[in-house]
């Protein structure tokens, strides 16, 4: 049954996305993002479709025009509703929040909110908007516990329910498809930063994500389409690309973000400061009593690519709100040898060596993010970082070897 289910999907989407011949006929020429191929087509996938579309700020064009602004000015689509994610369309919360219902002042559209909502609850929404066609184009940050990832599985189990085509406008994994990394979620610690077992690092596009979702997950796929990219190397950092960065939320304000997120978003945690409230949010870390021993003891484990200053700073809100404190700020010198789920890890072992007050937040929000409750235990223990990340290889293995299955671009 599994051979032949993904056998189904892989001719569906084969069919659904543009031939194979004209993506390798334009294999030289510069990036076209999902969107900017489906206006070349002239919204051909979208003809007589009545289309509501999943996206915020970052679903822009290469000029920084919203796709929202520029398809319901264009005659060729039947725009009829936006949906928010977290954050918001417009972009206007912050980390936790949303913007409701309302009508968007300058279309006119209806925008409903999709935080947090799944299943058939957001079906109904789906089926009250009166599209017949969802469209997700939204920027990710490649990693697990970014919650647009989510969005998209949510959206589409949703669109399945309520009998909707779904479609997915691809953009660039901003910090490269190389490889997947970290430890895969066991199903047990499921949330919204983590549906289904994936590494912390998936190093897949939204499209790939998409796939995958379709062909391992969904107990019955949604009719899907995959709008590729051209251009797109697996390799290749984001601003390979000379594309706009629009902060997907307001904590990930620039792609060098992105880069260190999938490692030290696990000091959220903690009771340390992950840099939130300040210019540098995921690269400053710290607390309230740490001091140059963290930056050295991170220092002497000769992690490759990154170099640890003894740092200190003053969030203007989130943990230590008005309060300086003391701890590191990661400086990448070598992307392409940068590991952040390793760093992360060994700021973590590092961060309870050197400092007393080192505690994880009472709800182990950690075990949500890294998957289990293993590298919270493991820590605990006295593990060392590389014996922390040995523990999940056998099951990074399985999940590289899935994930193979799926990729679109080389």
């Amino acid at each position: 049954m599994r051979l032949s289910r993904r056998a189904l999907l892989a001719a569906t989407t084969a069919a659904a996305s543009f031939p194979s011949a004209a993506a390798a006929s334009e294999r030289h020429k510069p990036l076209r993002t999902g969107f900017e191929r489906l206006a070349a087509d002239g919204y051909a996938q979208l003809s007589g479709r009545r289309v509501g579309i999943v996206t915020n700020p970052t679903g822009v064009t290469r000029d920084v025009r919203h796709i929202v602004d520029v398809m319901h000015a264009d005659k060729r689509v039947n725009l009829g509703a936006v949906f928010g994610p977290e954050h918001g369309f417009r972009g206007t919360a912050q980390a936790g929040g949303s913007e409701g219902r309302y009508d968007d002042p300058a279309t006119g559209l209806p925008v409903y909110d999709t935080y947090l909502k799944s299943g058939q609850p957001l079906a109904d929404i789906f089926t009250a908007s009166g599209v017949d066609t969802i469209v997700f184009d939204i920027q990710d940050a490649g990693a697990r516990f970014y919650t647009y990832i989510w969005t998209l599985y949510d959206c589409m189990e949703a669109a399945q329910l309520a009998g909707k085509r779904f479609v997915v406008l691809d953009r660039p994994n901003p910090v490269t498809g190389r490889s997947a990394q970290g430890p895969v979620l066991h199903k047990e610690f499921a949330t919204f930063v983590g549906r289904q077992p994936i590494s912390q690092a998936h190093g897949m596009t939204a499209a790939e994500l998409a796939r995958l979702f379709n062909g391992e997950f969904l107990t019955t796929p949604v009719p899907l389409q995959t709008v590729r990219m051209t251009g797109w190397k697996r390799s290749e950092f984001y601003d390979a690309w000379g594309l706009p960065w629009v902060p997907p939320s307001p904590n990930m304000p620039t792609p060098e973000t992105a880069l260190v997120y999938a490692g030290t978003c696990l000091f959220e945690g903690t009771n340390l400061s992950e840099g939130r409230g300040t210019t540098r949010p995921f690269e400053l870390l710290g607390a309230e009593g740490i001091d140059r021993r963290w930056a050295e003891a991170a220092g002497e484990l000769g992690l490759p690519g990154v170099h640890f200053r003894e740092a200190y700073f003053a969030p203007t809100f989130s943990k230590f709100q008005g309060k300086t404190v003391g701890g590191v700020q990661i400086h990448v010198h070598d992307r392409a040898a940068y590991d952040p789920v390793r760093t992360g890890i060994a700021l973590l072992v590092t961060a309870k060596k050197v400092w007393s007050g080192f505690s994880w937040r009472s709800d182990n929000w950690i075990d949500k993010l890294t998957g289990s409750t293993r590298v919270r235990t493991m820590i605990d223990a006295g593990a060392s970082a590389d014996e922390v990340v040995a523990d999940w290889q056998q099951e990074l293995s399985v999940f590289r070897r899935t994930r193979r299955e799926y990729l679109l671009y080389t």
